[in-house]
């Protein structure tokens, strides 16, 4: 075997190994730090956690059944719950939190429609006022400011028509800059909420660095109003979604956020709400997949991570082990339709192939399942992931030509597979529907970054296959005379530049695409080739 083919083997090989190594991984449990509590001080509640389910359609009324359910399952980790508005049937929030023995933040949602408005808080003073022992506070209007929905002399004057109306404190939600930035409204509120979210910061904190950044804030917050209260109406972490700028979603750095919360906040005795209780899908639509995963239990009310003990990132895992094992099996029962007996180096590199591919395709799967916000999205999914695992096998079954050879014969399996015109019309469409994709996805990180997903998951394996195979193996009629491939390699390679210095260095999962593409663009006509390929050249 030559050292040319014997490298081929073993980058398979490291690549098929490291994929299952990595999906063991993620299912074994890690140790994150106990708080010295068992219970969270409060938490967000929104009763939208199902498929289909959402705030913005006035006609979906939440049963009080459905809240007296999820109120119950949620009174095992609170005795608090923070709800954001008394319309749609929330209002029947204090009542069931009444019967539980718990307490409710009753919010007021305040919007731009003002009739609207006005019908919210006549219903959130008559609940506040029905439950006064149940109902600690009132919180009128979330975020308000940050959405540019009303001013602050309106935001002002609502807030002090609710405290003239009910027994219990009154309040106003948001982000903690524009707390410093309208300061009055304070000498409206009974105290201040501060949201202080560092995923969502304007420049993203790290999970390293997150808690102490929370601290810093509220400290901020309280020399700003010495002379009231502060609490944090909102905190929390996502356990889904893109990296920003090196603050990284996942179930570990949610359970870490979320514990050292709550520790620092018991040492402290500051009073907080983390968000939220369940995932709401429907945020999805708005703030892209990362929007959907603030719960800490998943929409269907399982438990994403205890408070004590070990973390486990993927629960099943097991079924990307299983996948990966699959397809490699599959990749490798293609090797009877060869029609010269296969070779022991063709079949293992084709098998190792097919492996990495099926953990790529168990991880889309997933990604499509957690991300997709429309049928077009999982449509769009859909239609990647199959193109990916065709591109795998196609590359898969090329190599593995070039594989089955002995050194006397390297140049004729080249050139064979060169003048295939299936397999090498197959691969072309293949790669050019990649070379779209990929740049039409580069088009939006760079002019609509915030709430898009880096797709790493299907390109990681067909990137790295074109690759590799435009080293090794023949270079394919794209590379000569299609202008289309060559454009949209260019628009690629033109915005990687812009996407860089929009995430900036420690965003992983950019730096990652960006490698990714750049493989993937370049594969179209590397400046290096085999020695093999060199002597296709020679004797044609």
């Amino acid at each position: 075997m030559t050292a040319a083919r014997r490298l081929v083997l073993g980058l398979l090989l490291l690549a098929a190994g490291s994929a299952m190594l990595w999906v063991w991984r993620q299912g074994q449990p890690g140790t994150v730090a106990d708080p010295p509590v068992s219970r969270i001080a409060c938490l967000s509640y929104a009763a939208y956690r199902l498929p289909g389910e959402t705030p913005f359609d006035p006609a979906q009324i939440v049963s009080e059944a459905r809240i007296e359910a999820d109120l119950r399952f949620i009174a095992s980790h609170t005795s608090c719950v923070r709800s954001y508005s008394v319309g749609q049937g929330m209002d029947a929030v204090p009542r069931v939190a009444q019967r539980l023995g718990m307490q409710v933040l009753l919010g007021i949602w305040i919007g731009r429609n003002k009739l609207l408005n006005e019908k919210e808080i006549a219903l959130g003073i008559a609940t506040a006022r029905a439950y006064p022992d149940t109902v600690s506070a009132v919180v009128v209007g979330n975020e308000v400011l940050l959405r540019g929905e009303q001013p602050e002399a309106a935001l002002a004057a609502y807030i002090s028509r609710v405290r003239a109306e009910v027994p219990q404190p009154v309040t106003y939600a948001d982000v903690w800059e524009f707390w410093l930035r309208h300061a009055r409204l304070a000498e409206a509120a009974s105290f201040v909420t501060v949201h202080i979210l560092p995923f969502w910061e304007d420049d993203p904190v790290p999970i390293d660095h997150a808690v102490d950044h929370v601290l810093s804030i509220y400290d901020k917050v309280k020399a700003r109003f010495p002379g009231q209260d502060v609490v944090i109406g909102e905190t929390g972490w996502p356990s889904v979604g893109r990296d920003r700028h090196g603050a990284l979603p996942s179930r570990a750095n949610a359970a870490r956020f979320v514990r050292g919360v709550v520790a620092a906040a018991e040492q402290r005795r500051i009073r907080y709400n983390v968000v939220e209780a369940f995932d709401q899908p429907w945020k999805r639509q708005l703030e892209g997949a990362v929007g959907g995963y603030w719960g800490i239990f998943a929409s269907d009310g399982s438990a994403k991570f205890p408070l004590h003990g070990p973390v486990v990132e993927e629960p099943r895992w097991i079924w990307g082990l299983g996948c990966g094992a699959l397809v490699g099996l599959l990749f490798l029962l293609t090797c009877v339709a060869c029609k010269q007996r296969p070779t022991l180096p063709a079949c293992l590199g084709l098998g190792l192939t097919g492996m990495a591919a099926g953990v790529a395709l168990a991880v889309q799967a997933r990604t499509v399942w957690l991300t997709a916000r429309t049928p077009f999205e999982y449509g769009v999914g859909a239609c990647f992931s199959g193109i990916s695992l065709a591109a795998c096998w196609l590359l898969g079954w090329s190599l593995a030509h070039w594989l089955n050879v002995g050194p006397a014969r390297q140049v004729s399996a080249v050139v064979r597979v060169r003048n295939d015109p299936a397999a090498q019309g197959l691969l072309s469409v293949t790669r050019i529907v990649l070379l779209f994709g990929t740049a039409a996805t580069n088009l939006l990180l760079v002019f609509d970054s915030r709430y898009r997903d880096f797709p790493i998951e299907w390109l990681v394996a067909p990137a790295s296959g074109f690759a590799l195979l435009a080293i090794v193996g023949p270079r394919g009629a794209a590379a000569d005379d299609a202008r289309e491939e060559w454009l949209l390699a260019a628009v690629i390679l033109a915005s990687l530049p812009a996407i860089v210095a929009i995430e900036g260095l420690a965003n992983l999962h950019a730096l990652v695409w960006v490698a990714l593409c750049a493989m993937l663009a370049l594969s179209l006509g590397l400046p290096w080739k085999g020695a093999a390929l060199r002597r296709a050249h020679k004797y044609q």
